[in-house]
Order: structure tokens, then sequence, then C-alpha cells
């Protein structure tokens, strides 16, 4: 994994100010070195500048960034961010058109199967990735993002000058681009924060490369072009079909997403996804003498305070031992102290230049630090939720039926925190439902689904699209703040198509949740931990952590300057600090409860006054 960075302007001679425009491209590779701290590089030409920093993982010696190639005397550059899982595919097509790669990288074969194929060689990629491409001689800048966005992509044009890269950090590195929030930053960051409508980059002027999606620049100006969506068709496969497919598929996925040229891990919590690629993992290298290196993760002292909840049922810890034992894992077992997470609030947003999940992302952040001090790759459970049906709102209807997004079914615990005047400029609730009516009017609806077909339809769609790229988000940045690259097989292209479409009848066949891939996984584990009932990512319940938070940000709001107090409802917001905390209830998703309610206050307090965000009103 890496970082990329760049700018292009089709009628610049960015050469002429050479040293000048090479220094830029070296701060932007700098603010992001944590994302490769391998190796950097830098190429400037007169319309076009590009940076990379490498986190070395395959073909160590002659992978570096930017990389050039020619193709009838015209050079071609790229600086690319992923991994590509069809790597050996890819090399065997160029083979038969006697088109031999140099190197081992990815890198090259990416940009040797654009210069073979053209510009829609982009559907035959199986990975994870973000890259930009400039065809020097046509003068020509083309960026490209992955199926699901597990790699992200940001840039603004500012007049004429597009400006990119992998994260936001990188974009203050040019001249004259600075942090605003107008209404709909403001609508988005309290409407539906910590999610991002698709393309948003929350600030003003900050877009991001939508998922599927690439963008081309030149001197007809920019054109974006969808090379990937999800779609709806009919599931002609049997039962017993389905699950013969779906257990090639997922075990598929991640056995090709195993390839690196340095050691991998995985995360493991004892449930059934995160089990399940570890399984397949440790067979795999079993095969070749080797043994799976694990981690799991807690909070100190948790076994005290845990308080179980439909969302939240059941620790973690007894199940992660039985899987260890039956995996014979080299197993670490790490935890987090109150101090420490929220300490990392700040770090956090660091990570993502914006507001995120709160201690749901400072605590991984922790981990993934650990985690990095000796490993690079690691692979996870993530995403198999969003895409079998895991979660409360596949299955309850006042979810199904709420009209709105299902992980944010009631506005009112955001809106009573915000000023008054500040709620009635913004209209939240109207902003909201548009861009709920918006996502949806995306995907199509079969003829013959019943009204509760249909709505599961949509929130499976909703789920992929805006939930869990929510979470993909958040495993980038907490791994690649350390330089730790994460994998999520079950954001794989082709189980998602599959599971798409699979009928909910399949999917929780008997009432049983995430019913699919249990089946499909038999003999692949143990059944205590294949039908467990499904236990999120773990948080504190100890009461000093909330204690700690409220103090901390008490004292932001006592300092006449703290760049809150224009947005909220003081006494409100002195209200809910001074009252009892709901920990069950929560107002994101299933984690994000009241203490987390301070916690992102605290980190928004901290985004607004780092980046001096002005606001546009």
């Amino acid at each position: 994994m890496c970082s990329i960075a760049g700018f292009y302007d089709s009628s610049a001679d960015f050469s002429s100010r050479g040293s000048e425009f090479e220094h830029i491209l070296q701060q932007m590779g700098q603010a992001q070195t944590h994302r490769g701290p391998d190796e950097s590089g830098i190429l400037l030409t007169p319309r076009c500048g590009l940076s990379h920093t490498r986190l070395s993982i395959i073909d160590l010696k002659n992978g570096r960034q930017p990389m050039t190639r020619s193709l009838g005397g015209s050079l071609y550059h790229i600086v690319y961010n992923g991994e590509i899982y069809n790597l050996k595919k890819l090399r065997r097509e160029l083979f038969q058109h006697d088109v031999i790669p140099c190197t081992s990288s990815d890198t090259e074969v990416i940009l040797l199967s654009y210069l073979t194929f053209g510009p829609e060689f982009i559907r035959q990629l199986d990975g994870i990735f973000a890259f930009a491409i400039y065809d020097e001689q046509h003068k020509i800048l083309t960026l490209y993002r992955d199926s699901f966005g597990v790699k992200p992509l940001f840039y603004t044009i500012v007049n004429g000058t597009i400006i990119f890269s992998s994260e936001i950090k990188g974009l203050f590195c040019f001249p004259d681009i600075t942090a605003a929030l107008d209404t709909d930053g403001l609508n988005e960051l309290f409407g539906l924060g910590p999610a991002r409508i698709p393309g948003s980059g929350i600030l003003s002027g900050i877009r991001e490369l939508k998922p599927g999606t690439s963008l081309t620049c030149s001197q007809q100006g920019f054109r974006e072009h969808t090379y990937y969506q999800l779609t709806s068709h009919t599931h002609e496969d049997s039962y017993e079909e389905t699950l013969e497919k779906t257990r090639f598929l997922i075990t598929d996925a991640i056995k090709r997403q195993m390839i690196s040229d340095v050691p991998i891990c995985t995360f493991l919590s004892g449930g059934v996804d995160s089990s399940l690629v570890s399984a397949v993992c440790a067979e795999e290298l079993k095969k070749q003498g080797s043994r799976l290196t694990t981690y799991s993760f807690d909070f100190t002292d948790n076994d005290k305070y845990f308080k179980a909840s439909s969302f939240q049922p059941s620790m973690d810890r007894p199940y992660v031992d039985q899987m260890v034992s039956f995996l014979h894992a080299d197993h670490h077992y790490l935890e987090c102290d109150n101090r420490t997470q929220a300490d990392m609030l700040c770090a956090s947003v660091d990570a993502h230049d914006l507001p995120c999940m709160a201690d749901v992302d400072s605590s991984l952040l922790y981990f993934c630090g650990e985690v990095a001090r000796n490993h690079k790759v690691v692979l996870t459970g993530e995403c198999a939720d969003e895409v079998f049906g895991g979660y409360p709102w596949f299955h309850k209807d006042t979810f199904l039926n709420c009209g709105t997004f299902p992980w944010t079914p009631d506005l009112s615990p955001r809106k009573q925190l915000l000023n008054k005047e500040l709620l009635h400029t913004l209209d939240m609730d109207a902003y909201v439902a548009k861009a709920y009516d918006s996502a949806i009017s995306e995907i199509s609806i079969l003829p013959g689904e019943t009204d509760t077909e249909a709505n599961r339809r949509r929130i499976s769609y909703l789920n992929i699209r805006f939930f869990m790229q929510t979470l993909l988000n958040r495993m980038d940045r907490t791994s690649m703040h350390s330089g730790l690259e994460a994998r999520v097989p079950f954001a794989d292209r082709a189980l998602v198509d599959y599971v798409f479409n699979i009928p909910w009848e399949m999917k929780a066949r008997d009432g049983v949740v995430k019913n699919v891939l249990r089946q499909a996984a038999r003999t692949l584990l143990p059944d205590t931990i294949l039908f467990r009932k499904k236990s999120p990512y773990p948080k504190t319940y100890d009461p000093f952590y909330e204690q700690l938070l409220t103090t901390r940000l008490k004292e932001k709001l006592a300092q006449p300057d703290c760049p809150l107090l224009p947005l909220l409802d003081l006494a409100a917001v002195t209200r809910f600090l001074e009252s009892p905390k709901d920990y069950g209830a929560p107002w994101y998703g299933q984690l994000m409860a009241g203490p987390q309610m301070i916690a992102w206050l605290l980190q928004t307090e901290y985004f607004l006054r780092k980046y001096n965000v002005r606001i546009q009103i």
C-alpha cells in the first residue's frame, strides 16, 4: 500500500517553476508518509506532477514509483496505491499479446494493461486500488478507484487545475486550498456523519472519486465514467447450488488476498466472519509449512463493566480462546486502556482529516499501530454483515419501514444539541431525506418483489454504498496511519455481486441471521463459532471513560474561542453531559451511543480548530 498525489492542468507549464512545484509534490508525499514509509518519489512534467510514497509488499526491489513506460515513442506515467489479486491472470493476458513485463510489480502490469487494452482494461482488475495514469503526449490524466472504495482518492479543482491525493491532508499542500464548511457540508457532518454521501469530501470544493469510477482530465475538460455498479437481477441457483458457489467465492477471495512478499496476519474476534477468514488463511499457510499469526482486541478491565445488550450480546474472549486452540495460531491478545482510547481521538481525526467514528475509530487506530510493529499485511472479516445481512435493520420491521438510513433512524439525538438558528438554516431533515431518496433511486426493484422484499433490497444497497463505505474508510485510515495494509475478502466484487441478489428466504432461512454464510462455511469452523450470535467490534463500558470525556469536553466548551460554540446549544449540551448515558441506544450504527456522542463532539472540535475551518452559511 502507498499514497498517491499530484496535480494536472492542460494549459499550465509547471516546469517553468520547477523547483516550486517539485517542493509541493514533496510536501504532498511527506504529508502522507505514514501510508508509505519505505520509499518516495516525484515526477514533474510541464502539465502534470505526480507524487508517491510506498509501503513495499510486492516486488520489494523493482516497484519504485512514479513508474514510466513508453509506447510508440510516447511516455506514460503511473502512481498507484493498492493490491491486485488477479495479477497472474493479467500477466498471462499480456504474454498472449507479446507484452513482457520487466518486473513482478503489479504497478507495471496495470500500466502495461492500460497501454495494451485501453482504458476499459479497468473492468478486468480484481483488487483494491486508487491510481493515476498520465499520457504525456496527449496530455490526458486519468484517475481510477476500485469498485467499493476500499482505497481512498480525494480531489479538488482550482482555476482549472485538478489536485488529487489519497488523503485530504495532501490537498492542503497545494497553494490556496483551505478548509471550509458550507450548508451542505454542515448538514452532512451533523446529519449523516460519520457517514458520507459517495463522492463527498464534506469540506467545500473537495470531492472523493466515487467507487467504481474513473475521472478523465484533458484539454476538453473533466469527464467522470462509472465502470462498475451493483445491479439487480433474478437469482437462478437452487439453495444447494447457492451454498456451494458462496463457499467457493468466499474461500477463493480469501486465498487470492493472501498474496504478499511479506508475512500476513489476521484480526480474530471469535465471530464467524473473522474466524472464517483466519481458518482459510491458517489452512493455506499450513500447506506452506507456516503458522498463522492472529490478533484480538479488548479494553482493560472490560470484564468488570461489560453490559450485554441486543446490539452487543457477548464478550469476545471465550470465543477467541476457542478459535486460537482450533487454529493452533500464534495469537496476541491486545488491550487498550481508557485514557489511551481518549487520547487517540485526535489522532484518528489526523488519520481521516475529518471527524470519524469516535472511540470506535481511535481504539482501532491504537490496535493497528500495535499490529504494525510486526506485520505489514492483515486480513479482516469486515463487510460480511453488510453483504450477508447481519445487522438488526435487515430483520426488524421498524428499521425496514423507517424510510431513511436505518443506522440513523432518528435525527433527534443530534439535533437536540445544535444551535436552534443553525438547525433552521440547515433544514437537516430535508437534506437527509433528499440524500436517502437519491441513493435508493440508484437501485432497481425486481418485478414481483413485495414491499418488504423491495425495502430489503434498498437497505442492502444502502449498506454497501454507505455503511460499508464508512467501515472501509475506518479500516483504511486506522491501518494505513501506521503503514499496515488491511484487506477485506468479504468486499470481493464477485462475491458481493453474487450475494446481493440471493433472495432473503435463503439468506435468513429458518430465521438464522447470515444463514447462507454460516451454512457455506460448515466444516471449516466449530459449530459454536459458526452459529454464535453477532457481536460487533468491542467498546469500553468503564464509567471512568465517560467521566474523562465529559471533563475534556467541558474544558473545551469553557474556552471563549472554542469553534463548537457557534454551532451548539450550550444549555442542551450541558444537560446532556450531566445526565446518565444510555450505552444500548445508538445514534449511529450499533456502537455509537451516549459516550460516543461526547467523543464525537471532541473530535469535531479538534477538526474545526486544527484545519481552521471557515463556516460559510
